[in-house]
Order: structure tokens, then sequence, then C-alpha cells
């Protein structure tokens, strides 16, 4: 079953389940050009030091001065150096080419637990009180952002829109990390009249949590789509292009 807002359909169409010589799956990365990419270290007093930091604009959109923010957290076992190998600055490409309102990844590191506090590393606190600082320095307008976060850094994006539910305009979670019994998901009574959007493989073991967290939400995510598809970036980078899509218009002109 696929539940996609109509923004979102407009604009992308499910691309093919591709497989290499050896039947083993790959993963979907459109066909289209990269933009300015960067991976370089920045210095953090929330993280303890230094911490990795991506950075993909759209081709053909220069430095990406003014443009807004799509901040990705990722999963557990994944890092910012393998980002390019993903496809992401193909991704925010494709998705501008095929009508999106062209916007700017940005993907951060996380600490030793991921997207949560953890002693003296606080994930969230650089989120909060650092990162757009940072954006606001190379330029790009650090009043819009959106979140797209997948496994682990799903997790950490729920519980970041729960303690900071105006941080982002809009919140893509793919596979979100969560169990049905974590306290810190009690109560989502924060998350009211905060756009959510949910996408997870039904051969997910994550998949039963994911539905029973989604079905407490204080409103239906929109969009919701859940289809078969297992925990790997074949499902995510298959579903990429769509949330894309819905993201760059939440998002908003730049007087909103």
């Amino acid at each position: 079953m696929v539940l996609v807002g109509g923004a979102a359909a407009a604009i992308w169409a499910t691309p093919p389940d591709p497989r290499n010589v050896l039947g083993h799956e790959e993963w979907f990365v459109p066909d289209a050009d990269e933009g300015e990419v960067r991976v370089e270290t920045v210095a953090s007093t929330a993280m303890g030091g230094e911490v990795g930091l991506f950075t993909a604009v759209p081709a053909g959109h220069g430095n990406g001065a003014g443009l807004p923010v799509v901040v990705v957290l990722h999963g557990a076992s994944a890092t910012v150096d393998e980002f390019e190998e993903f496809g992401f600055p193909q991704f925010v490409t494709a998705a501008v080419e095929a009508g999106a309102p062209p916007f700017v990844l940005v993907g951060p590191e996380d600490g030793p637990s991921g997207w949560v506090a953890d002693g003296d590393v606080d994930p969230p606190a650089f989120l909060r009180d650092e990162l757009p600082a940072l954006l606001a320095q190379r330029g790009y307008d650090a009043g819009r952002i959106a979140v797209w976060a997948w496994s682990r850094g799903g997790y950490g994006a729920l519980r970041l829109a729960l303690d900071t539910p105006d941080y982002a305009r809009a919140w893509a979670l793919f596979s979100p990390a969560v169990t049905e019994d974590d306290p810190t998901l009690a109560d989502l009574t924060a998350l009211d009249g905060v756009p959510v959007g949910v996408w997870c493989g039904t051969d997910d073991a994550f998949y039963p949590a994911v539905r029973a967290v989604a079905d407490r939400l204080p409103q239906p995510p929109d969009p919701a789509v859940y289809e078969h598809g297992r925990h790997t970036r074949v499902f995510w980078n298959d579903h990429t292009l769509e949330a894309f899509a819905w993201l760059a218009a939440a998002l908003g002109p730049a007087d909103s």
C-alpha cells in the first residue's frame, strides 16, 4: 500500500529495481549531474571537537547561496564519507530537474550513541545551536530547514522534533529505528500540526514498531508510504526523489 502526497507523486515515478550480474540488489541512483559537493570537518563544542559535514548543491546552482536546506541524519551503518556513493549529489539535482524548488543537502556526522546526547557529545545541541550558523556562513538560507533521516537518524529526528518541533518545516522519516515501548515516544502530542512523512518497507524488522508509533501521532503522517522493501539502501533510494519533492515544497519561499 502506498499513500503519497500529490506534490511528490506529480514529479516522481518508481524507478526500476536494478540487479547486477551476480543477482545482488543494487540501489537506484538518478542519471543526473553533480553540483558543488564537499565533505569537510568543522569545529563543534557540542560534539566535543570536530565533526564531519557533507554538503551538496544541485547542479546549475553555483555554491547554493540563498537556497534552503534539507538536513540529512544518517543511519548507524553510514558515515558522511559514503554520501556520494549513495548518490545524494545526483538525487538533489534530479529532484530539482524534475520540478522541485532548489535546495541544498547538508549532512553532519552523529555521535557514539547516534543522534541523542551521550556524555559530553550532544548531537541535538549541535543541530539546534551550531548548525544554523554554519549554514549561514556558507550562504544558505538557515531560516528554511527540513529534515530527511533514515534508520537511527530517523529515530534521532523524531526525538529532535519532539523537543524542538519548529526546528524544521517538515520531517521525512525513512524506516526510523523505533521501538513501541520507548518511553521517550510515549507522548507525541508535541507533534500536533507538525508535517511528518513516514516511509518504511513492510519487510523491515522495524515495520511493526514504525506503524505503531506512526499510529500514535496526533495526525496521520502524510505522506505515509508502506510497501514491499527491507531496511536497505535499495528501499530508501527508491523513495528518495518523492521525499525530496515533498520536503522541497514544504520549505516554501524565502519570505514565508
